[in-house]
């Protein structure tokens, strides 16, 4: 059987096209992939910046109302060692003396009452600075997950696109999606928190 050149070059064209065809194909998927996870990640971004400057503020917030506790613990045991010394003063005063002793007892035990009643608000306050900086740090987890999945599947996007090999995009799809899911989970505000990864990474 005599083999026809012009079947040969047809069929060539035929298999050039097919896969030129299957190359656009990729490129273009690829190329809006890459598009919506960039546009995705850069959302991501601007909130994580935020929750960020958030946790900040929620740390220096604590630490200011753990130093002001501190200075009024002090204030409040300076005023009991001057209530006991006044009290024991009393004790061998005359007269006479015994109303003014009695006088400044009144004064310091208001003065430490108080100043212990301010040191619990400010305990109250910062143990809530830390429960808002743990609750900030859980949506930034979130999205340092979010943030991670989406450079790798960028990466493995960049080599599908590369090596034309269209497994490679669909393996790409499945650090898309979870980086995704934990970009939703850190903007909506949803419970999703992978610990084991987490301190995997951290």
């Amino acid at each position: 059987m005599d083999i026809d050149p012009i079947d040969l070059v047809s069929k060539t064209n035929e298999a050039k096209v097919a896969i030129k065809s299957n190359q656009q194909w990729l490129n273009a998927a690829v190329a809006i992939t890459v598009s919506l996870l960039a546009t995705f990640m850069g959302i991501c971004k601007v909130k994580d910046d935020n929750v960020v400057q958030a946790m900040q503020q929620a740390q220096a917030d604590k630490l200011d109302h753990w130093n002001f506790y501190q200075a009024r613990n002090l204030r409040e045991e300076v005023a009991k060692s001057t209530l006991t010394t006044l009290q024991l003063m009393a004790l061998s005063a005359n007269k006479e003396q015994v109303h003014q002793f009695q006088t400044q007892i009144k004064h310091y035990e208001n003065l430490a009452k108080e100043q212990h009643d301010k040191k619990e608000a400010l305990k109250s306050q910062a143990e809530d600075d830390q429960k808002t900086y743990d609750s900030l740090n859980f949506i930034d987890d979130q999205f340092d997950l979010a943030d991670a999945a989406i450079a790798i599947a960028i990466s493995l996007l960049a080599v599908a696109s590369l090596t034309e090999l269209t497994w490679m995009y669909f393996l790409a799809l499945i650090p898309s999606g979870f980086g995704f899911l934990m970009g939703l989970s850190g903007l909506l505000g949803w419970g999703l928190h992978p610990d084991i990864l987490i301190k995997l990474l951290s």
